[in-house]
């Protein structure tokens, strides 16, 4: 699909503000102020903020009165429940939650819902199971902001109720629980508003223990890194001091699967969470219950944990081969009955689908077809749906625009869920995409590349490299810095390497520089050598062979008229 190539407007007033401030290179300014870093403290605090910088905890609304029920709990020796979702940051946050507990004095139990049985968040089920054994106390992780009757049911049962959760809270009342943590609650002035699930674990762990314990960084990181959370702010700040923890863990669940994934040893990147280790935690979610992730990430026993990580490691695999039939069927009927000139917005829907597969589907078709895309499963006249959209078109407005013909659904402005009975699936088709044809242009379904500068092949040094590595970690609004050059002459013939990568060189007349393509050798045939082209890429080192050497790594590529 072609691209649209938009270069950041150079500002060298503020350029040369922050680099003389700060004594970082104009271009590593220009990346922060693409970023919207323009004042000198603020990209201070994203060059070089650590763990003493963190807010303090108490400014979260409902903090106080959080600490001070758990203190209760603590002190009447009173049984407490964690009830956390089945995705990543889910767990993550459910095992935190335990150990923060356990530290503070208190001995607690989990619960996470079955996927498909008992579908997201609080069901009225917990009720009767909180009273059964007991439970004075039932804290939420990662949902609770929305379930409303079932924090009331529990409440009028003499179960006390905290919500910790980072989904927007919509237009409804808040639960009536001891306490509602949530950043994006109106009423909450909270400096970030950002913070996943296992950050406001890692924020209450702060309160409760004075101190966020060091060591177990690597769950906050994996956590909030596996949900997409901006990597901005002090969600930076956990991710770059708890990504260095991963690979020396304590945790035995997770120094299991790092070495049943093959990845010990490494030096971590968010990408290494994004593609292996996430989706190895949610791979028993997704097929059905993560009581299995959540026993491995708790386990203190060595053996146990390799069989539960070997277990992990099979349902992962389960879960791509399921995922890769139903994306299969879905581009079926996308061909035969998708009019893209009339949605801009693509509603799939069929009985049966695995519900556990329908985001990471719903992903794939956005980023082949570059439009906001919900994928629904059906079964008894119900449908189970998952969303996920593009730049520029916040999905869950799209769905609160279309709320009528909806039984349920909760979300982020780039992913939601979503429950509909079958009879209004084609109404809601037609009523988000209106909503869709009155937000968007046809030009908005063109994928932007936004470039942040462009600058002459013989600028790019080993220093320059090393000094943007200093911008990691990249992920969600910091993205890898992309850069543009023209008018490169290629050198010599393209090679072929493996999984469909292409290698070759280019020249500015000055410099002489490999390019490599990940899945690009569908480009082979129309680059060959003594060609004029434009290039997009990041750039990065390669130290294989031990040999450091810089290496460009192509986005896109257009020919020279």
């Amino acid at each position: 699909m072609r691209k649209k190539w938009k270069i950041k407007t150079p500002n060298p007033k503020l350029q040369v503000e922050l680099s003389d401030a700060l004594k970082i290179h104009p271009i590593i300014a220009q990346i922060l102020i693409n970023r919207r870093i323009e004042t000198v403290e603020e990209a201070d605090y994203f060059l070089n903020g650590d763990l003493s910088q963190l807010h303090n905890p108490f400014l979260l609304k409902d903090m106080d009165k959080a600490v001070e029920r758990i203190k209760q709990a603590r002190d009447q020796n009173e049984r407490v429940l964690i009830f956390g979702d089945y995705d990543v940051d889910g767990v993550t946050s459910s095992v935190l939650l335990k150990i923060v507990l356990a530290r503070f004095g208190i001995t607690s139990m989990n619960y996470i819902p079955h996927r498909m049985q008992e579908g997201y968040g609080l069901g009225q089920s917990i009720v009767a199971y909180a009273k059964e054994r007991d439970v004075h106390l039932v804290i939420t992780v990662d949902c609770g902001i929305s379930s409303l009757d079932v924090v009331s049911a529990l409440q009028s049962s003499g179960i006390d109720v905290i919500i910790l959760d980072h989904h927007e809270p919509g237009e409804s009342p808040l639960p009536q629980a001891v306490a509602v943590i949530d950043p994006k609650r109106q009423d909450c002035f909270y400096p970030y508003k950002g913070l996943a699930a296992v950050g406001l674990v890692a924020k209450l762990s702060q309160a409760l223990l004075g101190r966020i314990p060091e060591d177990y960084l690597d769950l906050v990181a994996i956590g909030t890194i596996a949900d997409v959370a901006e990597l901005r702010g002090e969600n930076r700040i956990f991710v770059k001091a708890g990504l260095p923890q991963i690979d020396k863990t304590k945790n035995c669940g997770l120094r299991a699967l790092l070495d049943v994934a093959k990845i010990s040893g490494k030096k971590f990147r968010p990408s290494y969470v994004g593609f292996i280790l996430g989706p190895r935690i949610n791979a028993t979610g997704r097929m059905g219950s993560a009581l299995q992730s959540l026993d491995l990430l708790l386990s203190e026993n060595t053996e146990r944990a390799y069989d539960l990580a070997r277990s992990l490691e099979e349902h992962n695999t389960l879960r791509q081969k399921i995922q890769n039939n139903i994306i299969e069927e879905a581009m079926s009927i996308i061909e035969r009955e998708v009019n893209f000139k009339e949605h801009k917005v693509i509603v799939l829907h069929k009985e049966g689908w695995h519900k556990g597969v329908l985001g990471i589907v719903a992903s794939k078709i956005t980023e082949k077809y570059y439009r906001p895309t919900v994928v629904i499963s059906t079964e008894s006249g119900v449908g189970t749906g998952s969303a996920r959209s593009i730049e520029g078109f916040h999905i869950y407005d799209a769905l609160r625009s279309c709320s009528s013909h909806l039984e349920n659904y909760g979300g982020h402005k780039r992913a939601a869920g979503l429950t509909v009975r079958s009879e209004n699936i084609d109404f809601f088709r037609k009523a988000i995409n209106d909503f869709a044809e009155s937000m968007m242009q046809m030009t908005d379904l063109v994928p932007t590349l936004e470039l942040d500068a462009q600058i002459p092949l013989c600028s790019i040094s080993m220093d320059l490299v090393n000094r943007i590595d200093s911008l990691e970690p990249y992920g969600e609004g910091n993205p890898v810095p992309m850069f543009c050059s023209r008018k490169l002459m290629v050198k010599g013939p393209v090679q072929i390497m493996g999984r469909e990568t292409i290698k070759f060189w280019v020249t500015d007349g000055i410099a002489t520089l490999p390019v490599v393509g990940f899945g690009m050798a569908h480009l082979r045939d129309s680059i060959g050598s003594g060609q004029k082209v434009d290039l997009v890429y990041s750039v990065s080192i390669d130290d294989w062979n031990q040999q450091s050497t810089i290496s460009l790594k192509l986005k896109d590529l257009n020919e020279c008229e």
